[in-house]
């Protein structure tokens, strides 16, 4: 079994989102077979492009939700994306927390590497913006032993 867990930006523009749609279904497509596990959070952006790309090359899916708010906390139009692929997660594990707020999400971040071969990171190689972010996400892999691949396609960029 392989076990791929996520972590990326949220808010891509609409250009970026599909150049990197295309760079993580070619990084799925070389671990693809019938033992591949994507660990995701399925937040908009990096998170939902994984998944979707996992189920695609026909693995499984596991949902790390990070606190009990944590849907209310994303946009409302990714809602129907989000309860779509949740309900084909193999597994979901949710956390404790109630509010959707940073140390919820690196402590999903965390739960993620726990169970991850390797990490794939939607990351453009700049500190984080905030606590539990992606480059935050990206050094506790590092420090943990979790080799990581950093997905940023040219022509990618963040506002």
């Amino acid at each position: 079994m392989t076990t791929v867990a996520v972590t990326g930006h949220r808010g891509l523009s609409e250009a970026t989102e599909r150049l990197v749609a295309e760079a993580l279904r070619a990084e799925i497509d070389r671990r693809a077979g019938a033992d591949l596990v994507g660990v995701s959070c399925l937040a908009d952006g990096a998170d939902t492009l994984f998944a979707e790309a996992v189920l695609a090359a026909g693995g499984s899916l596991v949902v790390v939700v990070p606190a009990e708010r944590y849907r209310d906390g994303l946009p409302a139009s990714h809602h129907a994306t989000y309860d779509a692929l949740l309900s084909r997660a193999a597994e979901v594990v949710r956390l404790h927390h109630v509010k959707s707020v940073a140390e919820a999400h690196m402590n999903a971040s965390l739960r993620m590497l726990d169970r991850a071969d390797e990490l794939l990171a939607v990351w453009d190689g700049l500190p984080a913006r905030g606590f539990g972010g992606t480059a935050d996400v990206v050094a506790a892999a590092r420090e943990r032993g979790v080799p990581v691949t950093v997905v940023w396609p040219d022509g990618a960029h963040r506002d």
